[in-house]
């Protein structure tokens, strides 16, 4: 697994990335939760859709915000986060210049930065919207909303509510050429915990959909807790 640096707005970013073997092959950039409050591209959340996007063949950067990690630069609530994603995005194309597509994926706040950068950027067909914390952050930018994705969200999210999340993607499901589609994961809380597994059987599904290649029969969503998965941050074995 390469550890790789580019070049952000406040400096040096560091990230992840796992190159294609297929020439052409699409990218995805996957955006980590608040960085204030623990967030990092080693979650296990980022770490686990980051190789469900691997699995299926795309060229895929994960990466710490400015400040974070040895990542150079200071919190910039937001903004400058931004301006980070779009610098990875630019980074990923140019080390995958015949890319025929591009994903964005984000975790909480991530699943904010990763919903501007899609308004801004319009090669992005795709997008994995996990946790996003509607309570917290205004997305009434989504307006249009220019491509087609999923959100995933608990039922015992107490940090992001399922009931302010459901209002934005009704909202969303009005426009006309644009399916949004909407999974809800039984007794995970907003950190997924107990239900990593279950998550990400979801996402895998959903993009073995919009890949067409449905190699993976999705899981039936379990009622009860899956197994446990320790709370702290994975890091590569590579």
């Amino acid at each position: 697994m390469p550890e790789v640096f580019f070049n952000g707005p406040a400096g040096r970013l560091e990230g992840r990335f796992h190159p294609a073997k297929q020439r052409g092959a699409p990218i995805a950039v996957v955006l980590h939760p608040h960085p204030q409050f623990g967030g990092t591209m080693n979650n296990q959340i980022v770490y686990n859709t980051y190789y469900n996007f691997a699995d299926r063949g795309f060229s895929v950067l994960r990466f710490n915000f400015r400040g974070v990690g040895r990542s150079q630069g200071a919190f910039d609530h937001g903004q400058g986060e931004l301006s980070d994603a779009a610098s990875a995005l630019d980074w990923a194309q140019s080390i995958s210049p015949e890319a025929r597509a591009c994903w964005i994926a984000g975790v909480s706040f991530g699943s904010w930065i990763g919903m501007q950068l899609l308004m801004r950027r319009p090669e992005i067909e795709g997008f994995i919207s996990i946790a996003p914390p509607a309570n917290r952050f205004d997305f009434s930018f989504l307006a249009p909303c220019p491509s087609s994705g999923l959100f995933v969200h608990g039922d015992k999210d107490r940090v992001a509510p399922l009931k302010e999340v459901l209002a934005l993607i009704e909202k969303l499901k009005t426009q006309k050429g644009i399916v949004i589609e909407h999974a809800v994961i039984p007794e995970a809380n907003h950190f997924f915990e107990d239900c990593i597994d279950d998550l990400q059987a979801v996402v895998g599904a959903y993009l073995d959909k919009r890949l067409g290649m449905p190699r993976h029969a999705p899981p039936p969503i379990r009622k009860e807790r899956a197994r446990p998965v320790p709370p702290k941050d994975i890091t590569d074995d590579e």
